[in-house]
């Protein structure tokens, strides 16, 4: 994993794109991820060109942890987040109810050092962790629980795609979200969702959440003094628990990212190249870096009745 796609010469990646959909999808079903070196990607367009010939329905944001630019219909910037910072392993977008299967990365600028995308199997990654809490996970599942501050991560507007209360609170009653509007003006929400689900291909479990990856623990620690002495332990931007509301240790959060730590693989990472990811199959990472780097996001093909199935009910 991934799977390495050479291309000559693609004046136009969309053209190549529409030719190569069918081999593109079967080496995406065998490896979970599909690198394309020499597509000699240039623009967030060239990105959009790719995604419209792929044959899947671009998936309209909502819910993001971090503002993005958003470049054309299910094309985005990165997450805005610091270079100095690492991003853990995650699955994107896994707390929403339409969180998409297929994600696209393509980098139109490289850094001058780091900036890698980390690739990790969920299923791999499942059969790793103690038994004994992947079970209790899978039966409780986990829990989100986000205050939006107007300062820290995305605002109430970029996160829901509107500022009107009634609509933001149609919105959270329709995702299984529950929300509370603070004095000041916030909101407080939570949501539990499920942390294994199985595979629509062949109904392999796959660990999948952001469970580690949006804990308290999992930032550095000087960020976490900094927000709990600013907001305090029930305003913090974001958090995860047990799915019954339990604290989670900051060791079983080192052991996790030390479980996917141990199962990554870093494929180079060039101008030009696309990265296609199976976002059930294979978590992803990204490491720190220096330099300019330029980095356009695709999602697409939305979860639904169908597209996966939680291993247990929460």
């Amino acid at each position: 994993m991934p799977a390495t796609l050479r291309v000559p010469t693609a004046d136009d990646p969309g053209r190549w794109a529409a030719g190569a959909r069918d081999e593109l999808h079967t080496a995406l079903a065998e490896h979970g991820a599909v690198l394309v070196r020499g597509l000699g990607l240039r623009t967030p367009v060239d990105v959009a060109a790719v995604l419209g010939q792929l044959g899947v329905e671009p998936v309209v944001e909502r819910e993001a942890f971090a503002p993005r630019e958003r470049h054309a219909p299910g094309v985005h910037s990165s997450s805005a987040w610091p270079p100095n910072q690492p991003m853990c392993m995650h699955h994107e977008l896994s707390y929403t109810l339409g969180f998409p299967h297929l994600l696209l990365f393509a980098c139109l600028s490289e850094p001058t050092t780091g900036g890698t995308i980390g690739l990790a199997d969920a299923a791999g990654v499942l059969r790793a962790l103690p038994e004994a809490l992947t079970d209790r996970f899978e039966r409780e599942g986990w829990l989100l629980t986000r205050s939006y501050n107007g300062e820290i991560g995305a605002t109430v507007t970029e996160a829901f795609g509107t500022d009107d209360r009634d609509a933001v609170e149609r919105y959270c009653d329709a995702h299984a979200i529950t929300y509370a509007w603070q004095p000041d003006g916030g909101l407080r929400t939570e949501q539990r969702r499920s942390a294994v689900v199985r595979h629509p291909a062949d109904g392999r479990r796959c660990w999948f959440n952001q469970i580690a990856f949006l804990n308290e623990w999992t930032l550095a620690p000087e960020v976490r003094e900094y927000l709990l002495d600013e907001y305090g332990p029930d305003g913090l931007p974001f958090n995860t628990r047990y799915g019954d509301g339990e604290e989670i240790g900051e060791d079983v959060v080192h052991l996790i990212n030390a479980t996917y730590a141990e199962r990554t693989v870093r494929p180079p990472w060039r101008a030009g190249d696309l990265l296609l990811i199976d976002n059930i199959r294979t978590a992803h990472s990204r490491e720190p870096y220096e330099g300019p780097r330029d980095v356009v996001v695709a999602m697409a093909a939305p979860h639904g009745a169908g597209t996966c199935a939680p291993t247990s009910e929460v």
